[in-house]
């Protein structure tokens, strides 16, 4: 059964601290972190700090996706902030080997995601340097969107490569995950579900959360 990862950029962020606990009560796996830096995206989301502030909140495993240029400047103040995992984009202006290598020495699993329109092959130099292959299934920037047709495809061919080459990393999906589509994403190769609006915009958090899990059975 996929891990469910709520991400805080649909909670309510002047109860945030609340709503971690609330969601790590309700069955969340992980949470997920959505950074953006007006550059790679058009919004401007949070910073370190509140991953720190997070990280004081809860104990779960803190899934910091940076839809960031140059990710490798920040790297090390988000690990040092509480991060378990961080996550570059293949499209951001950066040394992809180098970012990556960064993440690990500093501490965390390092992973790599790709957009909608982003050939997999892209990423398929840097199989042997992740812990986790995100693939979007919205273009990233706002919460709420609608799941894109071809992600499923797209997850199934991850998983493919992910035998053909002989790695372990995780299969991640973000972005318009709901109760109704969980379990085709989980069947096309996702381990992990990022769900925003599905979980913080309910009003009974843990049963979204069996929601989520019951649609990946």
């Amino acid at each position: 059964m996929p891990a469910i990862a709520p991400s805080i950029l649909s909670a309510d962020f002047g109860r945030l601290a609340d709503e971690v606990r609330a969601a790590a009560a309700a069955g969340a796996d992980w949470l997920h972190v959505d950074v953006m830096d007006g550059h790679f995206v058009p919004p401007i989301t949070v910073g370190p700090a509140v991953v720190e502030a997070l990280r004081r909140a809860t104990t779960l495993p803190l899934d910091v996706h940076l839809m960031i240029q140059h990710p490798e400047r920040h790297v090390s103040e988000f690990v040092r902030a509480g991060a378990t995992g961080v996550t570059v984009h293949v499209e951001a202006e950066t040394d992809v080997p180098a970012t990556l290598a960064a993440i690990r020495a500093a501490g965390a699993r390092p992973g790599l995601a790709l957009n909608p329109p982003t050939p997999l092959e892209q990423v398929r130099p840097f199989m042997k340097l992740i812990d986790l292959l995100l693939v979007m299934s919205v273009n990233p920037g706002w919460g709420g969107q609608v799941f894109v047709e071809g992600s499923l495809e797209k997850l199934a061919a991850a998983r493919r490569l992910r035998s053909e080459t002989g790695t372990r990393f995780l299969i991640e999906v973000d972005g318009g995950i709901k109760p109704h589509n969980a379990s085709l994403a989980a069947e096309a190769g996702a381990d992990v579900l990022v769900a925003g609006s599905a979980v913080f915009e309910s009003h009974d958090y843990a049963a979204a959360i069996r929601a989520l899990r019951g649609g990946a059975r």
